[in-house]
């Protein structure tokens, strides 16, 4: 049965998945506020390049994700709420863990906190495919092991068992969303696809990347943003995690080289070192097992297999092409 909500709040709506999601959810009607992250510059960040009747359309909610009184504030009148701020490059966490424990697991205590208190109809909880580390058995489905490889893959497996232990405890209903690698236009240099295709872009032949060797399972933006509308829609799926992914994997080598090939670009491969993650952390495998969001959501993705992966690449190239949007980026520098 099809959920209907007044007023939805969207955390980490300024970021590369949350600013795609206000948009797909205003183009369905829904009424939506915006928690993005205070700033002295009165930015909120990729919200910013949304068109204007969406920005236009928003309320806009300015505050900390850490701050549990604020987070409190922004939940009073809706009704949903859908939970992406967070933390989420891998090698910042090695650097400095404190900060994702703090954002991504008291961050998310503070919206189930809320929600209980409010009385939210639905809290959707953004997980990772991260928390399965390297694939024990594949495709990887919702009850393969939890192995924290990295300080982010342990604060948000301790994340999405805080956000469970509200709907054990207090019947707070929470749903577990988990993609698998996101890929689009606006994602941050720090993922592999536009670390290559800005490189690329910017002229560059020799493309530093980590290891070339483990696969993933990438799916488009669009196709992740359908999958938390129906996540917020459907009555299915409380209590519970249900992976979201294209069912198709490819190394990173292969990426690189198919990047290229749609690029029109003859290109070197180096491994950079300083990129690489440490041996224990890196995941080697991932393939999503996506049947039980089939299932209960009827969510299929839209960009699945090789053919769907080119098409998402083809938009996400062009998107980065466009000079005003690469501009942005620092192609010539690791970003961490």
């Amino acid at each position: 049965m099809r959920q209907v909500w007044q007023k939805v709040l969207v955390t980490g709506a300024d970021g590369f998945i949350g600013s795609h999601l206000v948009e797909g959810l205003v183009q369905r009607g829904y009424n939506v506020k915006a928690f993005v992250l205070y700033n002295s510059f009165n930015s909120w960040g990729w919200l910013d390049r949304s068109p204007q009747a969406v920005r236009e359309s928003v309320e806009v909610f300015a505050g900390d994700i850490r701050d549990p009184h604020g987070v409190c504030s922004a939940m009073e009148g809706c009704d949903a709420v859908l939970h992406l701020a967070a933390l989420i490059a891998i090698p910042y966490s090695y650097h400095s863990p404190d900060t994702y424990i703090d954002t991504n697991v008291k961050g998310t205590l503070n919206v189930v906190q809320a929600a209980r208190k409010l009385g939210v109809g639905k809290v959707v909880h953004t997980s990772t495919s991260e928390v399965y580390g390297t694939a024990r058995t594949v495709p990887v489905n919702e009850d393969h092991p939890l192995t924290p490889q990295s300080p982010y893959s342990a604060s948000k497996i301790a994340a999405d068992q805080v956000a469970l232990s509200f709907w054990h405890s207090f019947l707070t209903p929470v749903t577990i969303v988990r993609p698998f690698n996101t890929y689009g236009p606006r994602q941050s240099s720090r993922a592999v696809i536009p670390t290559i295709i800005t490189q690329i872009a910017s002229g560059q032949r020799n493309i530093h990347l980590g290891s070339l060797k483990p696969t993933r399972d990438f799916s488009y933006v669009l196709d992740t943003v359908s999958g938390f509308v129906a996540a917020l829609e459907s009555d299915q799926g409380i209590g519970e995690a249900t992976n979201l992914g294209s069912g198709f994997e490819i190394s990173v080598g292969d990426t690189a080289a198919l990047i290229a090939e749609l690029m029109q670009a003859e290109v070197e491969l180096t491994q950079d070192e300083e990129r690489l993650r440490p041996e224990g952390s890196e995941v080697y495998r991932l393939l999503a097992d996506n049947s039980k969001a089939r299932r209960i959501w009827n969510w299929t993705p839209q960009y699945a297999g090789r053919e769907g992966f080119r098409r998402g690449l083809e938009e996400t190239i062009k998107w980065f092409e466009d000079a005003e949007n690469l501009h942005g980026y620092k192609s010539s520098r690791y970003n961490i």
